[in-house]
């Protein structure tokens, strides 16, 4: 592997467990606002959204529709496909609710992935580390001080704050600007290939693929691509 003067990294689903903490928010609500009377189970509430809400992300991803929208929509359009739907005005109603809770809760149940803290602190002993991420403001900087990680970054990039999201090459273009580095000279490393390894290509920037979710087509291309977060530590120090 070609040395590198910096290390770009993504947040969710990369070093902290997104999944797990947004199941665990989605279950709470589901029971604390007695969704079990419009749906016949937690899993199929569960599905709708997670479906739904996987298309907003990409949409937002493409500029196509706004963090108001998709805060909203990603609630509002599963209590109206409900098997017992929700009338318009109680959809209406509960729908940024569930959207504000949602953020809240995933930011209580947030936990670092196996390895993150070794993998993220080792690498930080080499290289300069920069996050750049889709994630929401209001929660990203919070998850960040909690994971205890923050020392080992020297920048934070948000797409709510450049104006731009993953795979939209303006965000990695600001996190070059701040390490005042070339594309060349710096590795993106992330779980989704949509926005962070796309994203990556986009820039001229090399990819680390980690794929240890769910990926639907494993051989799309990567500069390089591990099986788990902790594969990195082989091939970058």
């Amino acid at each position: 592997m070609k040395q590198y003067k910096a290390i770009f990294i993504d947040w969710d689903d990369t070093i902290g467990d997104f999944i797990n903490a947004a199941h665990c928010s989605l279950q709470d609500m589901f029971t604390n606002h007695q969704l079990d009377v419009h749906f016949l189970d937690f899993q199929t509430f569960y599905n709708i959204y997670h479906t739904h809400n996987i298309s907003l992300w990409e949409r937002y991803g493409r500029d196509e529709v706004t963090k108001a929208y998709l805060s909203f929509d990603r609630f509002f359009y599963p209590l109206m496909m409900a098997p017992v739907p929700y009338s318009l005005a109680d959809a209406i109603a509960l729908a940024p609710v569930l959207g504000a809770e949602h953020l809240e809760h995933t930011t209580t149940y947030f936990r670092l992935l196996p390895d993150a803290e070794e993998v993220v602190r080792k690498l930080a002993e080499r290289y300069p580390l920069t996050i750049v991420s889709n994630g929401f403001i209001e929660v990203q900087y919070r998850k960040v001080e909690l994971s205890g990680l923050r020392d080992c970054f020297q920048h934070i990039v948000l797409s709510e704050e450049v104006g731009a999201q993953k795979p939209n090459p303006k965000i990695y273009e600001e996190a070059l600007r701040l390490n005042g580095c070339q594309p060349e000279e710096v590795l993106m490393i992330g779980d989704s290939w949509t926005s962070d390894i796309q994203g990556a290509i986009n820039a001229g920037i090399d990819q680390l693929w980690v794929q240890s979710g769910i990926v639907k087509d494993p051989n799309l291309p990567a500069t390089y691509k591990v099986a788990r977060l902790r594969d990195v530590l082989p091939l970058l120090l």
